[in-house]
């Protein structure tokens, strides 16, 4: 029953995203196309994704504290996640938004 609740409060959940990309290199340019279609295919009219260019706003990667981008941050629904790089592997996305368990979950970490 517990199990059946979480996984019904996961599909219903409303997703905050923040991408952070450094201009407009073809890495950041494929992060944010990759978020995109990620999110249209498993979270549709469920998230908010805002992007944001650390070469416009410098001072929010040190907020943040952002060491490299592209960086996604899952704020929403908690706990927080961080995913670096260009969001290619899809089933790495996916574990990092909580949408999908690790394959290896059941090892001792």
């Amino acid at each position: 029953m517990a199990f059946e609740k979480a996984i019904e409060i996961a599909e219903s959940a409303n997703y905050l995203l923040r991408l952070y990309v450094a201009g407009t290199t073809p890495y950041s340019v494929r992060a944010i196309a990759n978020i995109k279609l990620i999110c249209e295919e498993y979270l549709q009219d469920r998230y908010e994704l805002e992007v944001v260019d650390l070469y416009k706003n410098p001072t929010l990667a040190k907020g943040e504290q952002i060491i490299a981008a592209p960086t996604l941050i899952k704020r929403l629904p908690l706990p927080l996640h961080r995913i670096i790089g260009d969001l290619s592997v899809v089933d790495r996305v996916l574990v990092g938004l909580d949408l999908r368990k690790a394959k290896n979950s059941n090892l001792v970490k």
